[in-house]
């Protein structure tokens, strides 16, 4: 297998990888290639490098990703619809036009709990559930016309991360570490700050897929131990005997094996891992940060979710201020059943208590990233695999709302997307989108543009045939983006 960016796009990654790797692979059974990994991990060589794999000039540097898995419900949160609270109770009637999501004339509109107010100088629409979002309101950039394929939390999940529904392909995340490098030798490109909750479609919305194995998700845990076995047991020489015998045995092997990717991909993660022994803990390690930070985050909340989840927003922060390429942070599931935000029932209660637990943290790393002069290069995403429909079969006290994926909303901060800023129309009851369409595909492309990287260039082949994260969907959304 090969990589390469398309030659008319970058004609300097293409040459230097295929006679490269073919020279290292051909003269020491591909292990050669693990003597350029280490130098591709160095920082000062990595800077030059990626130089390489750019098609314009970046506006961002690193990426965290703040998934709402469940899907938060739109028109309680960024996208106003007095209509709905006008209407609520009556049947939707001939206006159940929605198609893919949970529609049918017999349903009645439910208006929303919270109140909306313009916020900040931009004058911002944002509910009194997110109060503290609505405090960053002047630095956000919100899409209300989001567009999925099926009202399902799996597909949806493995859409948002993959690009496709049934997933078997790499995430985002993997993609943006393989096209750009991590650019701390100790640490992967990649870093998932699980919450203790794996999302509908699982473990593949991190994976690497067809990619080298480097490039998947490396966990961090918000409890005990943050990554396995990541305090040595053996003195570091001794380690380091041990993992030149696993290279030569290996080595052994590679020369009886075609598929010489794969040892390469799992020799450079016994490397990667054997590094992040000096680095994982210090990152991780949040004792030492300032109370008044610590308090920012709400990590003197009296909330345990609450606690976790500020944790893992601030490790997030010292992550990309270490050089981890993409960042993701899930949200806990109260119950260990059901995903977070999915509230066909008890909307106010449930909402409530997934807003307290992580949009403090999320105003929090925004504020912080930006004290630090960290926002203008950090892309920070969040974002849930869909909404909730705007109408209930009955309104009752315990009433919820249902999946949906005709109209949603998501919101961007930080690496020169516009601030104070909505984008997108759905129709007066938040039901469908009437302008300006964006769905997943046309995300990452724009994700992809503000790091630099063309995506329609950042290919690998596979299979015979050259795969890129948006396929052969995806539009950059100028629109959404700051004029350079």
């Amino acid at each position: 297998m090969q990589s390469s960016v398309k030659s008319h796009r970058c004609p300097g990654r293409i040459a230097t990888d295929q006679s490269r790797r073919s020279f290292l692979q051909y003269s020491s059974a591909g292990f050669g290639w693990l003597a350029l990994q280490g130098l591709l991990s160095d920082k000062a060589f990595a800077g030059r490098q990626r130089l390489q794999n750019l098609n314009h000039a970046p506006r961002a540097k690193n990426v965290v990703l703040c998934f709402m898995d469940g899907g938060p419900s739109h028109v309680d949160t960024l996208d106003p619809k007095p209509m709905l609270t006008k209407h609520q109770g009556e049947k939707m009637g001939d206006r159940a036009n929605a198609r893919k999501s949970q529609a049918s004339p017999d349903r009645v509109w439910l208006g929303s709990p919270w109140e909306f107010k313009q916020r900040g100088e931009s004058g911002l629409w944002v509910s009194d559930l997110f109060p503290r979002i609505a405090g960053v309101a002047d630095e956000i950039c919100v899409v209300r016309s989001m567009l999925g394929e099926l009202p399902l939390h799996g597909q949806q999940a493995l859409l948002m991360h993959t690009g496709r529904i049934l997933g078997q392909a790499p995430s985002i995340g993997a993609w943006v570490s393989y096209g750009l490098g991590s650019e701390n030798q100790n640490l992967p490109g990649y870093m998932l700050l699980n919450n203790d909750w794996v999302p509908n479609g699982g473990m593949e919305n991190f994976g690497s897929s067809y990619l080298p194995a480097s490039h998947q998700a490396t966990t961090l845990r918000p409890t005990g131990v943050p990554v396995n076995n990541i305090v040595a047991s053996d003195p570091r020489e001794l380690q380091r005997q041990k993992l030149n015998l696993l290279a030569q045995q290996d080595r052994e092997f590679a020369r009886q094996s075609a598929n010489t990717q794969a040892i390469e991909g799992a020799i450079a993660n016994y490397e990667t891992a054997f590094r992040m022994q000096s680095t994982v803990p210090e990152v991780a390690d949040i004792s030492k940060e300032p109370e008044h930070i610590q308090k920012l985050y709400g990590l003197d909340s009296e909330d345990e979710h609450q606690r976790l989840y500020s944790m893992q927003a601030l490790r997030a922060r010292r992550l990309v201020e270490a050089g981890v390429r993409f960042v993701e942070i899930t949200c806990p599931s109260f119950d260990g059943n059901n995903s977070p935000w999915d509230q066909h029932g008890q909307l106010k209660k449930l909402h409530e208590k997934n807003a307290r637990v992580t949009e403090q943290s999320v105003a929090a790393l925004i504020i912080d990233l930006k004290q630090r002069g960290l926002l203008d290069k950090t892309i920070v995403v969040w974002a849930g695999e869909m909404g909730r429909t705007p109408h209930t079969p009955k309104v009752t006290e315990g009433c919820g709302r249902d999946h949906h994926v005709d109209g949603y909303s998501i919101f961007f901060a930080g690496g020169g997307f516009k601030r104070g800023f909505a984008y997108g129309e759905t129709d007066e009851f938040g039901n469908s989108v009437v302008a300006d369409k964006v769905d997943i595909h046309d995300i990452h492309a724009t994700i992809l543009h503000q790091l630099g990287v063309d995506h329609e260039a950042l290919t690998y082949r596979h299979g015979g045939r050259d795969h890129r994260l948006t396929d052969v969907h995806g539009r950059v959304v100028h629109e959404i983006l700051e004029s350079v």
